[in-house]
């Protein structure tokens, strides 16, 4: 049994692969000036790379974790998930809202894709 893990230092990885599935860890914007709906942009965006570069794509995600500091910005945050994600497919999903490691984030998205078949 093997994990693979890729953009890791001594803290965390930001991807573990294992057994067929990508596991991301969570996700925060880059630039933290942005508005809700842009930061969750910045985001998916991530994410796109880093499952890209797992072997994998959203078009695979099995689940995503979702934290946002309001729910008063919800709605936001699910106009960019929305654009996003693949139609027909959207992965189980949890949101919650949540105080971050830094203030200015708004947003924090961590997903579970497979692998797929070869």
């Amino acid at each position: 049994m093997s994990v693979t893990y890729q953009d890791s230092n001594a803290r965390m990885s930001q991807v573990a692969v294992h057994n067929g599935t990508v596991y991301l860890a969570g996700q925060v914007p880059t630039d933290a000036s942005a508005d809700m709906r842009g930061q969750t942009e910045q985001v998916l965006a991530r994410i796109d790379q880093l499952l890209a570069q797992a072997g994998t794509s959203k078009e695979h995600l099995l689940s995503a974790q979702i934290w946002v500091t309001s729910m008063a910005e919800f709605d936001h945050m699910n106009a960019a998930w929305d654009a996003w994600v693949v139609p027909g497919r959207p992965p189980v999903r949890a949101a919650v809202e949540a105080k971050l490691a830094k203030p200015e984030w708004k947003v924090e998205i961590m997903v579970i894709a497979a692998l797929p078949e070869a």
